[in-house]
């Protein structure tokens, strides 16, 4: 039986407010889905209620959506700025709230859980600055005439964003989508609705985004269906797994409408023959265990040179031993939770599967309720899973090269391209490296997970589509449409 516990307290993310509603067209109401458990996975009690929305919701919220976009589009930019300046400020002036709900809804740390909320901030200022930001360009014409090129909202957007890191994996596209003059439709993942979804949404209700801008519709696979293929909705923004990656990809493309998407990684961190052991070690520890290695930039490769290959194992092994796991919300741990026990099941079962294959597990492999240990794997061969398949758990598989020839293969190998990192003192070498293995990303001397509000982020093959989130340029081209305008003193005459 699911038992129940307090929510966080405070007063900004009140719970009555929303508790079992969904928000569309401005107003906290029930849905036509219901409503569905709100649940702690460091304890598995009921800590809240949301509203789930259906596939009417989902017609009404885009069509108000619609029309609230047309009146948004046409304010004065400073007026959208201003609106964007005051969410980053709520972020940052409700911090402690927001961190408290991320801590125990998702399972994060409070390091995890501050850094959501600080880059939540950051990414509305930096969203602030796009309604004045040029939005177009003068093209040469060979008539008498003025062309130019103006890139104009898309009108509704899908945002449709995952468990993992639900603060910034949906910010990321809605201030963007909202500065740019469209309107928003937001489907977070049903596990994180208050962290991914309520805070959001309450932010930009206290900072005055006018009703319909911004409508909260939480729900499962059938609400995201009803979403992508809504006829007012024009663009996608997704970010989660592959195979889901794939499924909305051809459902917008049926309807042809764009689709960006930020998938899965099997991101390589390189240890070079001339590293440090030591800060190898560290960088690996943080790249393959932070937030319990559930990010799709995390280190899920570690290819280390033969000649360091013994050290590095060793001092990897000693440190996951000494790492302490347990709930982020009563006690000082450096991992959390797994999100949930079919998560937890996927990443062991990787995990003995791999053993079964020949891998030798150094350090873990075993787990209580949803706390997983940190988990070494040595001798891992590109036959096993643990190398194949991305785990999305505190799992670090190590694998030994020998030159740089069998380092860029090794991290080249399958079907994922999103982040990478090299460890050398050597930056030119690693550059040379780097550019025999694609990828999205690059970090010479760091390992693979990073982010900022104003870079551009994204992934090459199968972790996603070549679009990006963040940086001004990546956001206008997500966000809105090119429409080509030309005007002439009088009009020309034709000789028909």
């Amino acid at each position: 039986m699911t038992t129940t516990a307090s929510a966080p307290s405070g007063t900004f993310l009140d719970e009555p407010r929303w508790s079992g509603k969904v928000f569309i067209d401005g107003q906290w109401a029930p849905g036509g889905g219901g409503s569905a458990a709100v649940d702690e996975p460091a304890t598995g009690r009921e800590i809240g209620r949301v509203g789930t929305a259906d596939a009417a919701d989902i017609a009404r919220a885009a069509a108000s959506a619609l029309k609230a976009q047309r009146e948004w589009a046409a304010l004065p930019h400073p007026a959208r700025a201003a609106i964007l300046r005051k969410a980053g400020d709520l972020f940052t002036a409700h911090g402690d709230e927001i961190r408290a709900w991320n801590v125990r809804e998702v399972g994060a740390i409070g390091m995890m859980a501050g850094f959501a909320s600080h880059v939540a901030a950051e990414q509305c200022y930096a969203a602030a600055g796009l309604p004045g930001a040029n939005y177009g360009e003068l093209i040469p014409s060979e008539e008498p005439r003025l062309s130019m090129a103006r890139r104009v909202p898309a009108g509704v957007v899908g945002v449709i964003s995952p468990f993992n890191v639900p603060l910034i994996l949906s910010i990321r596209s809605v201030a963007p989508a909202l500065a740019l003059g469209n309107a928003v439709l937001l489907k977070p993942d049903p596990r994180t609705v208050v962290t991914g979804g309520v805070s959001i949404t309450r932010v930009f209700e206290e900072a005055g985004l006018p009703a319909g801008l911004l409508q909260l519709v939480p729900g499962g696979a059938d609400v995201g269906q009803a979403l992508v293929t809504d006829p007012n909705v024009r663009v996608i923004s997704f970010t989660g797994s592959t195979r889901a990656g794939r499924a909305i990809g051809k459902a917008a493309g049926e309807h042809l409408k764009r689709a960006h998407l930020e998938l899965g990684g099997k991101n390589s961190l390189i240890v070079l023959d001339d590293a440090d052991v030591e800060q190898a070690v560290n960088l690996a520890t943080w790249g393959t265990f932070f937030h319990q290695g559930q990010i799709c930039m995390s280190s899920g490769r570690l290819l280390v040179h033969e000649k360091l290959y013994d050290d590095f194992v060793a001092a990897l092994a000693a440190k996951a031993t000494s790492m302490t796991v347990g709930n982020p919300a009563t006690d000082d741990v450096q991992l959390g939770p797994i999100i949930d026990a079919g998560q937890r099941d996927k990443i062991h079962s990787l995990v003995t599967a791999s053993a079964d294959a020949g891998a030798r597990t150094v350090s873990g492999g075993t787990y209580e309720d949803l706390f997983y240990r940190p988990t070494v794997l040595a001798d891992v061969t590109p036959s096993q899973p643990a190398f194949t398949e991305e785990i999305f758990g505190p799992v670090a598989p190590v694998t030994k090269f020998a030159d740089l020839d069998e380092a860029a293969q090794l991290a080249g190998a399958g079907e994922y391209g999103l982040s990478l990192g090299i460890v050398t003192p050597d930056v030119m070498k690693g550059l040379a490296l780097a550019d025999r293995i694609p990828t999205g990303i690059v970090h010479i001397n760091d390992q693979t997970v990073n982010d900022e509000a104003n870079i551009p982020f994204g992934g090459v093959k199968d972790s996603g589509t070549g679009s990006r989130f963040g940086g001004a340029a990546a956001n206008v081209d997500a966000f809105t449409e090119t429409r080509w305008v030309t005007l002439r003193s009088t009009p020309p005459t034709y000789p028909l």
